[in-house]
């Protein structure tokens, strides 16, 4: 399983992300791996996103951010970022359904069928994110795994 936590419809990075994402799905799937995105945002936003960035996965949505926490990924807005988010129409709590201002890093992982994660990355500066074939390794050795 390969599970892709993201911030929102409203991020074009985000955006990039996913499209990303959908042009690796073949090779994804190819060795096995079924692909989720996670967010915060509510479920007519993941439909959203699904729509706009014409993908074939699901896009959950993660209220409260709680699976993002378990994670260790979700965190609150401070202040200076909660004025600038609003200053630039970036409505949070309209968007998530959540007046926290809470967000989740932007973070992917690999699950094995034996529920280990098998790869990881999480980076605090959501302008960057890994190529999706940085995946492509940990699929292959969960693939062998699952032969033996």
């Amino acid at each position: 399983m390969v599970i892709s936590f993201y911030r929102g419809v409203w991020c074009p990075y985000c955006n990039m992300e996913l499209q990303a994402l959908e042009a690796a799905l073949p090779s994804f799937r190819e060795l096995g791996a079924n692909l989720i995105a996670i967010s915060p945002q509510t479920a007519v936003n993941s439909r959203k996103s699904v729509r706009q960035n014409h993908l074939d996965f699901p896009i959950l949505s993660d209220v409260h951010n709680d699976v993002a926490a378990a994670f260790g990924l979700r965190f609150a807005l401070p202040d200076y970022l909660v004025d600038l988010y609003t200053s630039l129409k970036n409505d949070l709590p309209s968007f998530n359904g959540d007046e926290s201002w809470t967000l989740p890093m932007p973070g992917r992982f690999v699950i094995g069928q034996d529920g280990v994660i098998l790869y990881a990355e999480v980076n605090p500066d959501y302008t960057r994110r890994p190529e999706p074939e940085d995946m492509l390794p940990a699929l292959r050795k969960a693939t062998q795994a699952s032969v033996n």
